[in-house]
């Protein structure tokens, strides 16, 4: 009989691709995998569905009702619970709905289960001690992690207090950089996690030759918000003085669009374009039709320094040269990544200008650096080199007893 494996994720497939290549990779090896995840947003199940149709697991979702009694009350939960952390009483209820997840988590029976995110942490934990077989990816760092005005809210002793117990207590830990995992085992101890990069499997070769138009810097993610390093970038590349374009990827928040706009110098206006988010299939083709990919985290989060986020390795991937900002996680990616892209001052705007200008003057360079970008992607930074770790992992874990028998 195969082993059964449930991966548990904290948001729909389409928006947490670590799980689903984990769960592809397993699946793949022989496994009987699970992936469970709750189903908030209706918009986005097609997506899902499209996603995971004829995958080596099956994909259940635990429906979220928004608009039902019981989706009343999850939301006073959670509004209580992010209220209730202010007078120091810090519950699982200021993370999110757990009791769905939870429960359907526990009657599914699972040689090993995986848990990933801030709520599958906290129902990881509930596991360990009915006697369960718990492994954790640290894809982020939780308790260190979002600006200083979003953590007012987060109850962090409570995911401290989840964290080092997962990190003691799993069969096995995994994470994104060799940084994360050395800094997490310094904080609660136990073994440092098996690193596991943030990669993706090996798109077609995406070299298509010079393009007459301008280099285009490209960026995306879920949200386009304040906080991201896009102003700071702004900052610089509005003091450049090369020709380039800016793309930028994502559904914009509160002004965002409309403010970064204004914002700009009146020439530099139309050379911006906002693209709306699409299908994760559809996003590798579109990430090579540019040619500098901004991985712009910021140094002064702690997770954001330590962790090595999809977005950097999506651009090695796509043929991307990457102009980085100076995190821990983002050194270790380039130092890896010979020739592949630039670290870059960027609280400093016109050193970082210089910077941008030098690149974008030298078309030799840039084509060089893409060639190079998306070797370090075949050689280093895809999924078929990480895939083989995890396997090897899960093999382990399941002739490993489980923390409370």
């Amino acid at each position: 009989m195969r082993p059964k494996i449930l991966i548990i994720s904290s948001g729909n497939p389409c928006r947490n691709p670590r799980p689903v290549k984990e769960a592809t990779a397993l699946g793949e090896a022989g496994f009987d995998v699970t992936l469970l995840s709750p189903s908030a947003i209706p918009a986005l199940v097609p997506i899902d569905r499209e996603l995971t149709a004829g995958a080596p697991y099956r994909h259940e979702a635990v429906v979220l009702e928004s608009n039902s009694a019981a989706g009343g009350q999850r939301k006073l939960r959670s509004w209580l619970g992010r209220k209730l952390v202010h007078l120091g009483w810090e519950t699982v209820d200021a993370l999110g709905a757990s009791q769905p997840l939870g429960r359907r988590a526990a009657a599914i029976a699972a040689d090993l289960t995986i848990v990933h995110n801030e709520v599958p942490f906290w129902i990881g934990c509930q596991l360990l001690r009915q006697g369960r077989r718990v492994a954790a990816d640290f894809e982020d760092w939780h308790s260190e992690d979002l600006l200083p005005e979003a953590r007012r809210d987060r109850p962090l002793r409570l995911l401290r207090q989840i964290e080092g117990e997962l990190m003691r207590l799993a069969v096995y830990k995994s994470t994104t950089s060799l940084a994360l995992g050395q800094a997490l085992a310094a904080r609660y101890g136990g073994e440092a996690p098996k690193v596991l990069p943030n990669s993706f499997p090996l798109q077609p070769d995406p070299h298509a030759g010079p393009s007459n138009r301008p280099p285009a810097f490209f960026w995306y993610s879920q949200t386009l918000g304040a906080g991201r390093g896009l102003e700071l970038f702004r900052d610089a590349w509005i003091r450049t003085h090369q020709p380039s374009r800016l793309v930028l990827l994502g559904e914009s928040w509160g002004g965002f669009e409309e403010n970064f706009l204004t914002s700009l110098p009146a020439d530099f206006r139309n050379r911006v374009t906002f693209l709306a988010l699409v299908a994760p299939a559809a996003l590798p083709s579109l990430i090579a039709q540019h040619d500098i990919g901004l991985a712009l985290e910021q140094s002064f989060i702690v997770n954001r320094d330590l962790t090595i986020t999809n977005k950097i390795l999506q651009y090695l991937n796509a043929g991307l040269a990457v102009v980085a900002s100076d995190t821990a996680g983002q050194r270790e990616v380039l130092a890896r990544a010979i020739g592949a892209g630039i670290i870059v001052n960027l609280p400093d705007p016109a050193e970082t200008a210089q910077q941008l200008d030098a690149l974008l003057s030298e078309p030799g360079r840039l084509i060089a650096m893409n060639r190079a970008a998306r070797q370090a992607a075949e050689e280093t930074y895809c999924w078929e080199k990480a895939a083989p770790t995890l396997v090897a992992a899960v093999e382990a874990a399941l002739s490993t007893p489980p923390a409370f028998k």
